[in-house]
């Protein structure tokens, strides 16, 4: 659409609602509720979560091939790997994601990276020279043990034995099978968080508890991510892994990455820059992003503080739709974020925000438009 004199150039970039909404279909709810009179652009997002790969297809076409896996208990799943010129994107959450497992087959102690080694050999096969990894939203916390496994490296006890899958199993390694089969393959993991490996900011402190781990597993679980980092340090030739920043990402894959060489970038500053966001931020008037749960991890190099940021550097109003809000108005601001609604207090039920999402962000954007449309 021309914009005109009186016309506001809104641009929508929200990030997915966890297990309602892509980042597209929440787009586009906004975007069905926004003014007709005002120049309305749609650049859904992700940090390195789900829908990582179908952001970045979007916006950069590609092949996609779809790659035949396993889920984070084993069972048969459907991934697939974007092949944009020599480089090949993959994404965790399509193997190791939370969402794919019911809140009662939650079990870290058990849950496996082997999907994501599977997609990461197809991504090898199809001759790409870079694999960008997206790590966020997993239910596992193994540190990569099983990815490593299907890449022929995956560890063994003092005797020699492969270990069973999962993170409560680590305690017992001794040693890696051998060297995981790359083919000298640059790898980029792309993700949301800086945590360590272990410790008080660790995977298995921070995130154990929403993958199902009890308070008991995560001091286990924290012991034996110790114990493998010692292992990964040995095998890699590499130091101080444990306290790396991201190697916590993704229950810990992101330390398994780093041993392998790879380098760790932020997920919505690689999304960013390869849709030309500061572009479309440069001719903004008005922009509005979110996320299905804003809180305090929000802030911390998700996606909401990444366009909060760069809204705040060219004086632009932020505004930040939201399942449910639980960060408070100063925290916020200090981010950069204007205003904030959330389905929550639209409907004021948390259950009709679950059902329809959809349905409350079009009209949410609708009361906005009236406030902030010329």
């Amino acid at each position: 659409m021309a914009c005109h004199t009186q016309c506001v150039r809104v641009l929508i970039c929200p990030d997915k609602f966890a297990g309602t909404l892509s980042a597209s279909a929440v787009a586009d709810a906004v975007a069905a509720g926004w003014s007709a009179a005002d120049d309305v652009v749609r650049r859904p997002l992700s940090d390195g979560g789900p829908g990582f790969v179908e952001v970045l297809a979007a916006a950069l076409g590609g092949r996609r091939l779809e790659v035949a896996t396993v889920d984070p208990l084993g069972r048969p799943a459907r991934g697939e790997i974007l092949l944009a010129g020599n480089t090949a994107y993959i994404e965790s959450a399509q193997a190791c994601g939370l969402h794919l497992l019911a809140r009662e087959e939650r079990n870290p102690n058990a849950a496996t990276s082997y999907g994501l080694g599977l997609l990461l050999m197809a991504a090898v096969e199809a001759g790409a020279a870079e694999v960008v990894i997206g790590l966020g939203g997993s239910a596992v916390n193994d540190a990569g043990a099983g990815m490593l496994a299907a890449l022929g490296a995956g560890p063994v006890d003092a005797a020699g034995y492969a270990l069973p899958y999962g993170g409560a199993y680590l305690n017992a390694a001794a040693a890696l099978a051998g060297a995981p089969r790359l083919r000298q393959v640059r790898l980029v993991a792309a993700t949301d968080v800086d945590n360590p490996l272990t410790g008080l900011h660790g995977a298995s402190k921070v995130y154990g508890p929403q993958k199902g781990a009890a308070e008991e597993d995560i001091y286990r679980l924290d012991a034996a991510l110790e114990q493998f980092s010692g292992v990964l340090e040995q095998a890699f030739g590499v130091t101080d892994l444990a306290v790396a920043p991201g190697g916590g990402a993704a229950g810990g894959i992101g330390a398994a990455l780093i041993a392998m060489g790879g380098r760790i970038t932020s997920g919505i500053g690689l999304v960013a820059t390869l849709i030309g966001l500061a572009r479309e931020l440069d001719a903004a008037d008005l922009v509005i992003t979110g996320e299905g749960s804003f809180d305090h991890q929000s802030l911390r190099g998700k996606v909401v503080a990444g366009i909060a940021n760069g809204a705040r550097d060219r004086g632009l109003p932020c505004i930040v739709v939201c399942g449910r809000n639980e960060t408070g108005f100063r925290e916020a601001a200090s981010a950069g974020v204007t205003e904030t609604v959330s389905l929550t207090d639209h409907f004021g039920s948390e259950r009709t925000a679950l059902a329809e999402p959809a349905r409350g962000l079009t009209e949410i954007a609708g009361e906005l438009s009236r406030h902030w449309s010329r």
